[in-house]
């Protein structure tokens, strides 16, 4: 029986705040599913690089649950692929603790190495959840800039290979694997992340907007997620700037990503770019960048925007689109990756052609044109989420685990 697990996360701390360059899906995804198989009285301690010695080494997040922070390479925020040359230390950090687990869950693949050189200590299972792939961004990198390293490639590779068992957060994340890694389908289980269905739920929006100070008779259209090109915040400018030729109503749009105040912030040179493009395209008065927001405070706005549009260039899965349909609120997104598995076009929502600013602005104006449509999508996505409970996610991995520990100690 599955009593202690070892969860890895080396390069970006779950507790950190959200939006910022590292931190996204996969802290929620670390932090929600530690604590919900702590509700179900398994102990998970969650390891971290430190990155400010001045914070306790290990935190209680809840009953069952801890962080654990160690130190390896400078503690301050620090590029994550130069984390691989202390990987080691990161690694005699975690056995420094002593502790014993009956298995490893390691995320993206920094953790993924350091998980195999605990197994050859340990000789438990290894799990592995990769969250994006080098080889997918490469795909659609802009610049080389943008392009993921080789090592990067060539470790994940290796992983596919060495750890007990990955896992896929969709069917089209598993044909990724094999496609581009050749990584063996037998070995590789799809679980989806999860949603934490008691705060993300559907609120009324007269009553949202009313606690954003949003004028009734104006029209949210909201972007949630990190300042980066790879997320095509460029391309939903586009297409608000021709959705601003054609609209008599109140509409702006709101981007919640990045640090606090960043409208102001050129520093960033994604943020400068689209505030650039902002300037150039007249939208000034039509969008606002307003810096990463608390979960709490995200769920109001989720509930007062007409939709969620997400216009990556490539999504592993999207947890912000399972958030958003859990708040009753309808999603356009690219048709890329995960999204594909998690939007279910003219269900509960809409797919669109990667980096089509016109396609992306004729399915924002059908559903600020049609309010009924903008219903029957919301109560579709409310009703689709609820299969991405946290509960039936951790029941399912806790199978796939006490499965390989059985196989294990044959």
């Amino acid at each position: 029986m599955l009593k202690n697990i070892a969860m890895l996360t080396v390069h970006t701390s779950p507790i950190a705040r959200l939006g910022d360059q590292e931190t996204g899906g996969m802290n929620v995804y670390v932090r929600d599913l530690s604590q919900e198989f702590g509700r179900q009285g398994i102990n998970v301690d969650i390891y971290t690089r430190s990155q400010d010695p001045t914070l306790p080494r290990i935190k209680q997040l809840m009953d069952n649950v801890r962080v654990i922070q160690v130190k390896a390479g400078p503690e301050k925020p620090y590029n994550k692929n130069k984390i691989y040359h202390h990987l080691d230390e990161f690694a005699a950090g975690v056995l420094a603790q002593g502790q014993q687990y009956d298995v490893m869950f390691a995320h993206y693949w920094l953790s993924g190495l350091v998980g195999l050189k605990l197994r050859a200590k340990w000789n438990i299972p290894l799990f592995q959840m990769f969250h994006t792939l080098a080889a997918l961004k490469n795909m659609v990198a802009q610049t080389d800039a943008e392009r993921e390293p080789d090592q990067r490639t060539n470790c994940e590779r290796e992983l596919m290979h060495r750890v007990d068992r990955v896992i896929a957060a969709t069917p089209i994340d598993r044909c990724h694997m094999v496609e581009y890694y050749g990584a063996l389908c037998q070995n590789i289980s799809i679980i989806p992340p999860g949603v934490d269905l008691t705060r993300f739920t559907p609120m009324n929006k007269a009553e949202a907007s009313c606690h954003l100070d949003i004028p009734r008779d104006h029209k949210m259209i909201l972007f949630v997620g990190r300042i980066q090109r790879l997320k095509g915040i460029d391309i939903l400018l586009q297409a608000i700037a021709r959705l601003k030729r054609r609209l008599t109503e109140n509409i702006y749009l709101v981007i919640i990503g990045g640090k606090p105040n960043s409208d102001g912030d050129e520093t960033h040179p994604e943020m400068a770019r689209l505030l650039a493009l902002r300037r150039e395209l007249g939208l000034e008065e039509l969008v606002t960048f307003l810096g990463s927001k608390d979960q709490n405070c995200l769920v109001y706005y989720y509930a007062a925007a007409e939709m969620v549009v997400i216009p990556s260039n490539y999504e592993s899965f999207g947890m912000v689109a399972v958030e958003a349909m859990a708040c009753g609120t309808p999603v356009i997104a690219s048709n890329v990756g995960g999204l594909m598995f998690s939007v279910e076009d003219g269900f509960n929502g809409y797919l669109v052609p990667a980096r089509d600013a016109e396609a992306l602005a004729n399915r924002i104006l059908l559903l600020l044109k049609q309010p009924i449509l903008q219903q029957q999508l919301s109560e579709q996505a409310q009703n689709w989420a609820k299969r991405f409970s946290w509960t039936h996610i951790a029941e399912e991995l806790q199978e796939v685990f006490e499965a390989e520990i059985v196989t294990n100690t044959k």
